[in-house]
């Protein structure tokens, strides 16, 4: 008796959960978009482990990396040939702590430089953005210690040549898509040539005899040295770079732009001239825009930000020099910030980010950029329309209305390559990255302002100031990253790829 109540339960169970299987696969068949969360609702028996959807036990890194892959998708117009310039180098990569440790340097207190003049100048600006975890780039004046540190590098175990520059990591980047077109101007030397994809074309007059040299210091996050401790992975880069300094190869990469006629130009390699000293940068920048502008109005120029200290040069650029005359820019949250300073813009007060930026108050220096010295009002004469941010947890794409399509797959596909590339691998892998970004989050600091979330099966959240259009995506975080060098430029070489004009008329 008991032997046949057991089974007529046991049939029981197994009929509901029958008939439970059948309708779950008829909704989801018939409505293939029935969001995952309501399938987790939906109990079976005690054996449900070995028939659950899958879906439904996903990671949020799992559903946000799925979601990227849908949601990125090549824009119907494309580009099929890029111009990129103007900084190029060969990148010799180290450990920050372990070089300093060989060089007999002592750890201490953290102090930054604006331009370097010795290795205890070298030490303490180090130690200073080592623990905030921050990236930072320095000139180094004296020629013959920087030649010193240079060759102790090379020779450090583990040391580690790579395409350097900017404007030489953004070709690079472009050029992993076969039916892209890509021309590379700057100072390439037989090295760096040698390490060039073959799709890069380098002009001749681009070419010279010997290499230029930047010295990478990276730290990992949680690395110590004395009782200084790194609160997540970057790196300290510095060099004595005299070709990149002068931005040399602006006229010849100008130049070429009537031959080659690009449909786009990616300039970078500004930053560079800050080291120079005033009375140099000055002089130089007035020609550097002079030959801006002979590039054709109906060429949109995308313009790659980089580590800047001196704000009367980041005024120079931002007011009545090159950041009005360009139509993308592309920067971290440290530029952003340096940026408002420099021009006593939003949030001014702030010294420096802690932890991950917020959110609001990078929407609100975003749009204070495109308002002030952008296009976001019809009558401005200025060209910049569009702006691309990213920081290790979330990107931010912000354009002004009528300019710029398909930017979610654009967003998105910058954090995708953020992710992947930062673990040193071609995609990103669920069990290596995790989520950092806020999923609650205001599209302001200040009132009157919207609250926003993130959804992760959709992950990217849009918002509207004006004519201004914000488009977020969360970052899927390396946790163990093999080389931070170069995100930035290949973070904003992708959101390019992915971007579309929307209109032909000149900027």
């Amino acid at each position: 008796m008991v032997a046949g109540v057991r089974g007529s339960i046991m049939w029981r169970k197994a009929s509901v959960a029958a008939l439970l299987a059948i309708a779950v696969g008829y909704l989801y068949h018939g409505s293939p978009e029935l969001p995952e969360q309501i399938l987790q609702y939906i109990s079976l028996p005690n054996f449900q482990q070995s028939s659950q959807s899958q879906d439904s036990q996903k990671s949020l890194e799992e559903v946000i990396s799925s979601a990227w892959e849908t949601l990125i998708t090549l824009p119907s117009r494309q580009w099929s040939k890029v111009a990129v310039g103007v900084n190029a180098c060969v990148d010799v990569v180290v450990s920050g702590v372990g070089l300093l440790q060989a060089m007999a340097v002592d750890p201490g207190v953290g102090l930054d430089h604006e331009v370097l003049h010795s290795k205890e100048d070298l030490k303490e600006a180090f130690v200073h953005y080592m623990e905030r975890g921050a990236a930072a780039e320095r000139f180094f004046s004296d020629k013959e210690v920087f030649q010193r540190i240079a060759r102790a590098a090379a020779e450090y175990p583990g040391a580690k040549l790579y395409v350097g520059g900017n404007a030489a990591l953004i070709g690079q980047k472009l050029a992993t898509y076969p039916d892209l077109i890509v021309l590379l101007c700057g100072p390439v030397g037989p090295k760096l040539h040698e390490m060039l994809d073959e799709q890069i074309i380098v002009p001749p007059e681009s070419l010279q005899e010997t290499d230029e040299y930047h010295l990478i210091l990276e730290y990992k996050a949680g690395e110590t040295w004395g009782s200084t401790q790194a609160p997540q992975a970057n790196r300290f880069i510095f060099s004595h770079d005299m070709s990149n300094g002068g931005m040399s190869s602006l006229e010849t990469f100008v130049a070429s732009l009537e031959d080659f006629e690009p449909e786009l130009v990616v300039l970078s390699g500004l930053h560079m001239m800050e080291g120079q000293g005033r009375e140099l940068w000055e002089e130089r920048l007035k020609e550097a825009v002079s030959a801006i502008l002979d590039i054709r109005r109906d060429i949109p120029i995308h313009l790659e930000l980089a580590s800047m200290t001196d704000k009367e040069y980041m005024n120079s650029i931002m007011q009545e020099q090159v950041m009005p005359i360009v139509s993308s820019i592309g920067l971290n949250e440290q530029e952003l910030l340096f940026l408002s300073q420099a021009d006593e813009g939003p949030h001014a007060d702030l010294d420096a980010w802690k932890g991950i930026p917020d959110v609001g108050r990078v929407s609100d220096i975003l749009l204070w950029v495109l308002e002030q010295h952008g296009r976001s009002d019809p009558l401005s004469e200025a060209d910049l329309t569009r702006i691309h941010f990213h920081t290790l947890a979330f990107h931010i794409l912000a354009t002004v209305d009528g300019y710029w399509g398909n930017q979610v797959a654009a967003v998105t596909a910058g954090a995708r390559v953020a992710s992947s590339q930062a673990c040193g691998l071609q995609a990103v892998d669920v069990s290596k990255v995790e989520l950092k970004a806020p999923l609650e989050f205001y599209s302001s600091h200040s009132e009157p302002r919207e609250k926003l979330t993130i959804n992760p099966a959709q992950p990217v959240t849009v918002w509207r100031r004006g004519n201004v259009t914000f488009h977020m995506t969360p970052v899927l975080v390396c946790k163990q990253p093999l080389r931070t060098v170069g995100l930035g430029d290949a973070i904003s070489a992708e959101g390019l790829v992915y971007s579309e004009l929307k209109t032909q008329q000149p900027f």
